[in-house]
């Protein structure tokens, strides 16, 4: 069963986000706010952790397609290649920011994610997760949670989240209802930007 935590994203509690950032680091599956979609995360060190989402999700994982929740820039380093100054300047001015930037992955990546040539990165104007990839000291591998509701295509109220996924996961984090639209993503390793989806984010970075 699934613990529902409310957490306020204007002043997240400490204390719970760091009872919560112990049950990633124990291997445990959390679903959590972002500036979009509401995510379904793990810690990104943690193999059995990740071969669970992907079980989830029916994917493999070598070739799952996640996101790398980071708190700011200052690792980009750990889990990309070196990037030029223009594409950093992107980064700079959009991020924190509902955008998934896809980059060049480094040798540095996690054994899980070594044949990846690249990884998408988020950075999300969200108190609560960056505040808990803070307190775990390394980025939350993340994927939002879709509905098989042809209306509605993401889940927003996390009460109704809890419901679907009690079985799933370990934490339901209530930051208040989530948005129904997910990230742009840009892919940023060719010569010029290119929308690989419209999303939130403007297109015009």
């Amino acid at each position: 069963m699934a613990e529902l935590i409310r957490i306020y994203e204007e002043n997240p509690q400490e204390k719970e986000i760091k009872r919560i950032a112990e049950v990633l680091r124990d291997g445990g599956l959390i679903i959590y706010p972002t500036d979009t979609v509401y995510g379904l995360g793990c810690d990104i060190t943690n193999t059995s952790a990740l071969e669970k989402i992907a079980r989830i999700k029916g994917v493999k994982l070598d070739k799952a397609n996640f996101s790398f929740i980071c708190e700011d820039l200052s690792n980009l380093s750990d889990y990309v290649k070196q990037i030029d100054s223009a594409t950093f300047k992107i980064l700079k001015r959009n991020l924190p920011g509902p955008y998934t930037f896809i980059l060049p992955g480094s040798s540095n990546l996690p054994k899980v994610f070594k044949k990846k040539k690249t990884v998408g990165i988020r950075v999300p104007d969200n108190q609560i997760c960056r505040a808990l990839v803070k307190a775990l000291g390394n980025p939350i591998v993340s994927t939002s949670i879709k509905d098989e509701d042809e209306v509605i295509e993401y889940t927003t109220d996390p009460e109704l989240i809890k419901e679907k996924w009690d079985k799933l996961v370990d934490v339901v984090i209530d930051g208040g209802y989530g948005d129904n639209v997910a990230s742009t993503v840009i892919d940023l390793t060719q010569s010029e930007p290119v929308v690989i989806r419209e999303g939130k984010g403007s297109t015009v970075i």
